[in-house]
């Protein structure tokens, strides 16, 4: 039999060299080099009178092959006895060697043996050494091993075989091959060694079964053990253990189980957070509850030592387990104390003792898993007061202080915890009564990150909403005035030519106005109270239109790159907003690139697998299209990041920034229903990562409507966005309701203006008194959406009742809150934002009517 060896082919039958002696062999070539030279020269001396002169050349010819070969050959042997036989230092170490050694030719014959192959192999003598192959070529359990030696030997390589030769009780050899020259092209000698490792076999056999012997006396020992490595895999676990708890050895050992799969609660912090100083020998106890595979727990202590490799690198755990379930019921005292460290243990507040200075007495589980997540050092560190950031230490170690000198009514410390990451932590400190205890005080600990973050979002939240509030609550009010405004200005502009000295004032106000109903616009998107129009498009088309305003606004210092992904899905915005979103975004990175710089607007689409693995806070996991805004500017300071999307924040010069940029991106994403996160680093850069939801088209109730209540606030905005027609006369009747009276007066003169018979109203009450009066004769409704008594949803609704084809545009300048609660589902209208001016109402108008 051989070793275990690579899969190979079936060998064929071992070749089996003529059977002639080296002797034999080589008289023979003499005799018949020696006739050829003797026959070639008798017949040039007896036939040179009368041959031809071409057969005396054919005789010269043969002649000198003959010489040719009789050289060769000795030059042959010359090489064969200088390289194996004839030298002087190597034959008698080849002699006297214990292994057995055979030189053979290209032929496989054997021109040189040693003592030691000839007793492996059974050779009487040198004349008797046979090579390899013949001398196993009845053992087929050998033959595959040599086969594959002599395929080595031909090709000039290198290998080695261990085989079982049959016999009782059997022997084992090693056999080698290799060239004796190690140019392969030129390996015509092959080296070939035998050596006996019976004895050696034997003892990896003996050391193979004390092994054995120890795992199982290891296995069934009446203790469980197990051990773990730095990964908290568990590497071995025994039997007694397994049976202990349930599990099934087959599992442990191939990553079927991990050490907090057998350590109940934070148990396993307390053998994670054990990392002595390398070459130091110390083993921990501590009093855990294991847990079963069926979910109970067994209380158990562990003697618990920690190994270290020859690098110094901490290496798998020793760890043994004693079941102290069985001793509770026969001693009330161990019972008791078994019951204390459960407590202990187990409690979900970390709890540790500390002497007078801090230093570290003893700490259950919680808090070992608490120190985890510290800087590194800091988690097997000695003193309490280093898991606390360096300004706070003083503030606990005069509580801890206090606690040793017997003071009661410690007020809680609360501290930043050293960590890599903000983390924060409460801190209660009382004393320990007993004098002359080395435990002076008991430090218990919560952490509170999560509760300030908490705390943060909730006043952030809060004061966001208070603007939102001031901000729609005035919007609707200042709206009116400014559409006010804005149509006596339209009315001044159309009696004053531009020639006239005070065209330019009025310029001016319209100018102003306009200012002013942008700043509006922009209040209600950070408080994400504007009325919205979504639509379905595709972000690599709106994004390249959007190019040469682009360029235009960050300037020919800043290089503009738009990098598309490939088959974006669709997003369903407000097409203008996320306009307005881009445009913030660009002005605000060329601002932060004084210098120039580059400006990169990339697209991709993310999958749900992919927002999940990215781990954004609040963002659950589903398809998005991401938007990344990334310039090469200055980069936003670490204490201003969370602060750049508050209304009125901004790091510009005054009179340079209303500070509602970033705010009003902020606000118009998360009411499309995204998300928006911000990366930078000082001197680096900035981006804006913004991730819209994809949008399914099977999920539209309704795709083709001008406007719809089943989405809030879906009203999409009427030709009036479109370019005015040349002819903006018509004719028709239309009821205007608005409760503002100026600017009901100013909207009607207007429409009157421009041959429209309009029919005022105050409010919705009044409105349908008016309709009932002219028998429902009204061509088209402009109504607003905000009204005392009775709201724009509420009369479109009774109107439809009585005229399900009248045409209603609706005009607010905040309409989410009446649009969400009054209107009825699959209800067409059109809307116009306020404030707007003459020129839109009557497009919107002309528009409406026509269609």
């Amino acid at each position: 039999m051989t070793t275990p060896s690579d899969p190979s082919p079936s060998p064929d039958p071992v070749p089996t060299p003529e059977p002639a002696g080296r002797g034999g062999s080589i008289v023979l070539v003499l005799v018949v080099a020696g006739a050829i030279v003797a026959a070639a020269v008798g017949f040039m001396v007896l036939g040179r009178s009368q041959a031809q002169p071409y057969i005396l050349g054919l005789l010269a010819v043969l002649a000198m092959v003959g010489l040719f070969g009789l050289f060769a050959f000795a030059a042959g042997l010359i090489r064969i006895a200088d390289r194996a036989v004839d030298n002087p230092l190597m034959r008698p170490i080849a002699d006297h060697a214990l292994d057995g050694i055979a030189v053979t030719d290209s032929r496989g014959y054997v021109v040189y043996s040693n003592a030691a192959y000839r007793a492996l192999t059974g050779a009487a003598s040198a004349q008797d050494a046979r090579p390899v192959e013949r001398v196993f070529i009845g053992n087929p359990d050998v033959s595959e091993a040599v086969f594959r030696l002599l395929k080595a030997s031909r090709e000039g390589k290198r290998l080695q075989e261990e085989v079982r030769v049959d016999g009782a009780p059997g022997r084992w050899l090693r056999m080698r091959v290799r060239p004796l020259d190690d140019d392969k092209k030129n390996a015509r000698l092959s080296v070939w060694t035998i050596a006996d490792i019976t004895r050696d076999r034997e003892r990896q056999e003996d050391v193979f079964k004390e092994l054995q012997h120890a795992i199982e006396y290891l296995d069934h020992a009446p203790c469980g053990f197990f051990s773990v490595d730095p990964k908290g895999e568990l590497v071995y676990v025994n039997a007694t253990l397994a049976n202990w708890l349930d599990h099934d050895l087959a599992e442990i050992g191939s990553g079927g189980l991990k050490l907090g799969d057998i350590m109940a609660g934070d148990g396993a912090a307390l053998l994670t957070a054990v990392v002595p100083a390398p070459g130091e020998v110390k083993t921990e106890v501590f009093d855990v509850d294991l847990k079963m595979r069926n979910g109970r727990t067994m209380p158990a202590r562990l003697y618990h030592k920690l190994a270290f490799g020859a690098d110094g690198a901490p290496g798998p755990s020793r760890t043994l387990v004693v079941s102290l379930a069985r001793n509770e019921r026969a001693d009330p005292q161990r019972t008791a104390e078994v019951r204390f460290m459960r407590f202990f243990d187990h409690t979900p507040m970390a709890i540790a003792t500390v002497d007078k200075a801090g230093t570290i007495v003893r700490a259950n589980a919680r808090f070992a898993k608490l120190a985890q997540g510290l800087k590194p050092g800091s988690a097997s560190s000695a003193s309490i007061l280093d898991a606390v950031h360096e300004r706070d230490r003083a503030a606990l170690a005069e509580a801890i202080g206090r606690a040793a000198e017997g003071h009661g009514d410690i007020a809680p410390v609360e501290a930043s915890l050293d960590s890599a990451k903000e983390r924060w932590g409460e801190f209660f400190v009382t004393g320990v009564s007993e004098p002359g205890d080395a435990e002076a005080a008991i430090v218990y600990l919560l952490e509170t990150t999560e509760k300030r973050s908490l705390e943060n979002q909730f006043a952030q939240s809060q004061k966001m909403q208070a603007v939102g509030q001031l901000a729609g609550g005035i919007a609707h009010d200042f709206n009116n005035v400014l559409s006010a405004i804005m149509m006596a200005n339209d009315f001044l502009l159309n009696a004053h030519k531009p020639t006239d000295p005070s065209f330019q004032d009025i310029m001016q106000i319209k100018q102003n106005a306009t200012r002013a109903a942008t700043l509006v616009r922009q209040l209600l998107a950070f408080s994400r109270r504007q009325t919205l129009r979504p639509q379905v498009l595709h972000l690599g088309d709106s994004l390249s239109d959007l190019t040469m305003l682009l360029r235009r606004l960050i300037g020919e210092k800043v290089k503009l790159d738009l990098v598309h992904g490939r088959d974006l899905w669709p997003v369903k915005v407000d097409v203008s907003q996320f306009e307005q979103v881009i445009v913030n975004l660009a002005v605000n990175a060329r601002d932060a690139m004084p210098d120039g710089g580059k400006l990169i607007v990339r697209t991709a689409n993310v999958s749900a697998v992919e927002a999940e693995r990215l781990g954004h806070k609040e963002m659950p996991a589903a398809d998005y299209v991401k938007i990344e805004v990334a310039d090469t500017g200055t980069g936003i300071p670490a204490d201003l990041v969370d602060k750049i999307f508050e209304p009125f924040f901004s790091t510009k010069e005054v009179g340079k920034g209303t500070g509602l940029g970033l705010s009003t991106v902020y606000g118009i994403v998360k009411q499309t229903g995204g998300f928006v996160y911000v990366e930078s680093a000082l001197g680096k850069g900035t981006s804006f990562l913004i991730f819209l939801p994809r949008h399914y088209p099977e999920k539209d109730a309704a795709p083709d409507i001008v406007a719809s209540a089943a989405d809030a606030g879906r009203p999409q905005q009427p030709a009036a966005a479109k370019p005015a027609a040349q002819d903006m006369t018509g004719q028709g009747t239309i009821l205007l309701v608005e409760d503002e009276e100026g600017l009901r007066g100013l909207n009607a003169r207007g429409l009157r203006s421009r041959g429209y018979n309009v029919i005022e109203a105050a409010n919705g009450i009044e409105a349908l008194e008016a309709l009932e009066a002219n028998e429902g004769g009204v061509d088209l409704v402009v109504s607003d959406v905000v009204m005392p008594e009775m709201d724009g949803p509420t009369l479109l609704t009774s109107m439809r009742a009585r005229n399900p084809d009248i045409k209603v545009i609706f005009v607010s300048g905040y309409a989410e809150d009446a649009f969400a609660k009054s209107l009825p589902e699959n209800q067409q209208f059109a809307f116009l934002p306020k404030p707007f001016s003459l020129s839109q109402l009557v497009a919107a108008v002309k528009e409406t009517m026509a269609g």
